[in-house]
């Protein structure tokens, strides 16, 4: 079986539970913690949303980390500005982190209805800032947020999302099932047909890998996690025990063993 690379959002995406408060200092000390278990990536969180996560990317640049590669996560640059002048493009660059994830917009409802943006300057605010990172040396990590509901609405669009990442630098494209809806049967279908259509559009050999990052709504993070491999994802991401807003994220300790 080829290799998976595990992706542990424990200090970001895990820090959203309900009652978890990490401090900085307990985030360093996870860090080293799954650095030690192995982990392939360690996201630490979204630099200059908050004062502890600006903390914590300082404080990791003293750690030797021996497994896992140390993630800031961010937004694409924001609507009708360059990637210089967004300042949290800025603040990611300034982490320090080898490696970057950026979230952007995938399903076109969002896009024209809730940001009252268009589709043609949402793709160029993906390339832009994943080209961006990729020109400053960073591994981008690219998560099509809400994937799974955009690609059910607009298929076309949703894929056009991928291909803008992919073209702009991205090394995984992570397909995230943002509201926890999707069904293992559904998530299957869909990995395959996008597997079939990058192979179709770029070539089998080409560099392009898959992820899932499954929320736990309908209590089938795991097994759409599991069933997203099965079916040609090379990333899982998750979070240890499930923890994580609303219902949580795929529990990464369910999915190792398995």
């Amino acid at each position: 079986m080829p290799e998976v690379y595990l992706y542990d959002t424990t200090l970001r995406d895990g820090s959203q539970g309900e009652n978890i408060n990490f401090t900085a200092e307990d985030k360093i000390k996870i860090a080293k913690k799954l650095d030690e278990f192995g982990v392939h990536y360690i996201e630490g969180g979204w630099p200059g949303s908050n004062p502890k996560d600006t903390i914590f990317f300082e404080e990791a640049k003293k750690i030797d980390f021996k497994n896992s590669k140390l993630t800031a996560f961010g937004a694409t640059r924001r609507p009708g500005i360059s990637v210089e002048e967004d300042s949290s493009i800025q603040a990611i660059l300034k982490s320090g982190a080898p490696a970057v994830t950026l979230f952007g917009k995938t399903w076109d409802l969002h896009v024209e209805k809730i940001m009252s943006n268009t589709l043609e300057e949402n793709l160029n605010m993906i390339t832009d800032s994943v080209l961006y990172f990729k020109n400053n040396n960073r591994e981008i990590i690219y998560d099509a947020e809400h994937f799974f509901d955009g690609y059910k609405d607009n298929r076309d669009y949703a894929l056009k999302t991928l291909c803008a990442a992919y073209e702009g630098g991205a090394s995984f494209l992570v397909l995230c099932d943002t509201n926890g809806g999707s069904m293992p049967y559904e998530i299957g279908a869909i990995v395959s047909d996008v597997k079939s259509f990058f192979e179709g559009r770029y070539g089998e050999t080409s560099s392009f890998k898959i992820g899932i990052h499954a929320h736990n709504d309908s209590g089938v993070a795991v097994a759409n996690s599991i069933e997203a491999v099965r079916c040609g994802a090379k990333m899982v991401q998750g979070t240890v025990n499930g923890y994580g807003e609303r219902c949580g994220n795929a529990d990464i300790t369910s999915v190792i063993p398995v």
